[in-house]
C-alpha cells in the first residue's frame, strides 16, 4: 500500500509543462483519436456515466472528431449511459441531460453521434430481484446485481452492434491511476504496438482508454480549462464533486469493477460497502429529501446482520433445498435462504411511502423509485411462487399512491377469498401453504 501511494505521487502529469517536458500537447492526444478513427469502418461506443472522466473522454474525442472534414466523418459513434433504475438521483439527471444535449449539439455540428440509455431488462431489475424473488441484499460474498443491472445491459448494446457491423471498438475512460488492481488489468488485455486493448469477453469487440495514463489532476484540468462543446459548464461537475465528495461510477464491464457505494457515486441501494459517503455528504450538504433513501438503505444494510437474518430470511432455497454450512458459534450450520414474503411486503411498503414523500419533498414530483411494470412482475412472482393470492403489491400500491394498478393477465383466478380458505385448510391439516400454491399453479 504504501509503495503504491508512493508511485502515484511519483507519476507526472501526462501534459507537457515546465516539471514534464517530455509529456504530450493536447493536439498531440487529439490527432491520435483522429488517427485511430480514420484507420477502419468499426463503430465506436463510448461508456458515458456522467461522471469527470467519461466526460472528460468523451469531451476529448467529441473536440478530435470536430476537427476532421465532414466527409470524413465516415463511422457512427454510439454514446451510451447505463441507468439502473436505482442510481443516484443527481447522476440520473445529469446523465438524461448531458445524453439529450450531445444528441442536440452533435446534430447542429455534423458529428455522427447518437446517444442511448440502457437499462436493465424487467426480470433483472433491482426491486424485481429483491422485493420479487427475496435475492439478499447485495454483499461481497453475493454481488448478485452488477451483472444484472449493469454488465448485461452493456453487453446487450456492444453485442447489437456486433452483429450489425462484425466488429466494434468500445471507448472507456478507465485510469491506470485509479489504482493498482485497475492498471493490472488494464495491462493485461493491451496488446504490443496498438492503441487497442482485447476486450475481456468478446473476440470480436476492442477497447479503447484514451485516459489511460492521465492523472486525476489532468482530468481536472482539462475539463475545467477546455470549454464543453455539448453547452453544459464543467464546473457544475466539480460543484457536484464537492457536494458529494464522490468519484463516478463508471460503466461496468466486468465484475472486477468495484462497487460503486462509499465514495462513489453510484445505486443509492448499494449495500456491499459499510456506508454510503456521497449520500451522506450530500445529506449534510442539506439535500434533506433525500433521507427516506438513505433510511431504506440502512434498512437493507442492518438485514445482512446474523441475528437480523433470522428474522427477515427463509432457511430454505427457492428449489425448496436447504444449503449446510460450517457451523457457526451457536451451532447454527444452515445457510440463509430468500427473504420472507412478510418482510419483502413490509419493505415494498416502505418504498411506496419513501416514493411519496420524496416527489412532495424532492425536486421531481414525478420521481420515480420503483415503477409500476415492477409492481407487476413483483405481484406475479408472490402469486406465482409465493401464494400471495391476495394481490397485496396492488393492495399496497393503489392504499400508499392513490392509483389502482389492474392485472395484467389472468394468473389461475384464484383470489383473496380463496387465500384466506386455503391458509384455514392448511393450517388445520398442518400442510405447507406455499407448497400447496406451487401445486395449484402447475
Amino acid at each position: 500500500m504504501k509503495n503504491e501511494k508512493s508511485l502515484k505521487k511519483m507519476a507526472k502529469s501526462i501534459f507537457k509543462n515546465k516539471d514534464n517536458p517530455d509529456g504530450r500537447g493536447l493536439q498531440d492526444i487529439y490527432d491520435e483519436i483522429k488517427k485511430l478513427y480514420l484507420s477502419d469502418n468499426r463503430p465506436w461506443i463510448i461508456g458515458f456515466s456522467g461522471g469527470k472522466d467519461s466526460t472528460c473522454m468523451t469531451q476529448l474525442v467529441w473536440k478530435a472528431i470536430s476537427q476532421l472534414p465532414a466527409e470524413k466523418m465516415h463511422k457512427k459513434i454510439y454514446i451510451i449511459g447505463c441507468d439502473t433504475l436505482v442510481e443516484s438521483p443527481k447522476i440520473v439527471e445529469r446523465l438524461s441531460k448531458s445524453l439529450k444535449n450531445m444528441e442536440e449539439y452533435g446534430e447542429k455540428v455534423g458529428l455522427p453521434i447518437s446517444t442511448d440509455i440502457v437499462k436493465p431488462d424487467l426480470e433483472d431489475t433491482f426491486w424485481v430481484c429483491l422485493l420479487g424473488r427475496g435475492y439478499p441484499a447485495p454483499s461481497n460474498s453475493f454481488r448478485w446485481c452488477t451483472e444484472r443491472l449493469k454488465i448485461k445491459n452493456a453487453d446487450r448494446f456492444i453485442l447489437e452492434k456486433v452483429s450489425q457491423y462484425g466488429e466494434a471498438i468500445v471507448l472507456l475512460g478507465t485510469r491506470k491511476d485509479e489504482s493498482g488492481t485497475r492498471e493490472q488489468l488494464m495491462n493485461l488485455y493491451e496488446v504490443k504496438g496498438s492503441l487497442l486493448n482485447r476486450h475481456n469477453k468478446f473476440a470480436q469487440t476492442y477497447m479503447y482508454c484514451p485516459l489511460k495514463d492521465f492523472l486525476t489532476e489532468d482530468v481536472w484540468n482539462y475539463l475545467l480549462q477546455d470549454k464543453n462543446p455539448w453547452g453544459e459548464n464543467n464546473r457544475d461537475l466539480l460543484t457536484m464533486y464537492q457536494e458529494a465528495n464522490a468519484s463516478e461510477c463508471p460503466l461496468v464491464v466486468d465484475t472486477s469493477t468495484p462497487s460503486c457505494g462509499g465514495g462513489r457515486f453510484g445505486c443509492w441501494t448499494c449495500t456491499v460497502v459499510a456506508r454510503d459517503k456521497s449520500m451522506d455528504s450530500l445529506l449534510e450538504g442539506g439535500e434533506d429529501w433525500l433521507l427516506p433513501l438513505s433510511e431504506l438503505r440502512e434498512e437493507l444494510k442492518k438485514t445482512q446482520e446474523k441475528e437480523e437474518k433470522k428474522k427477515v430470511r427463509e432457511f430454505k432455497r427457492r428449489n425448496g433445498r436447504v444449503m449446510f454450512c460450517f457451523p457457526d458459534k451457536e451451532g447454527d450450520d444452515t445457510s440463509a435462504g430468500p427473504y420472507t414474503l412478510d418482510f419483502c411486503r413490509q419493505f415494498l411498503r416502505k418504498l411506496l411511502e419513501a416514493q411519496v414523500k420524496v416527489r412532495k419533498t424532492g425536486p421531481d414530483p414525478k420521481m420515480v423509485l420503483i415503477n409500476e411494470d415492477e409492481i407487476h412482475e413483483i405481484q406475479r412472482i408472490w402469486r406465482m411462487e409465493r401464494g400471495d393470492w391476495k394481490n397485496s403489491a396492488y393492495e399496497m400500491y393503489e392504499e400508499i399512491c392513490k392509483e389502482k394498478l389492474e392485472m395484467l393477465e389472468d394468473l389461475g383466478g384464484f383470489g383473496k377469498v380463496e387465500q384466506e380458505i386455503l391458509t384455514d385448510v392448511c393450517q388445520e391439516n398442518k400442510v405447507p401453504q406455499v407448497l400447496v400454491s406451487k401445486l395449484l399453479h402447475a
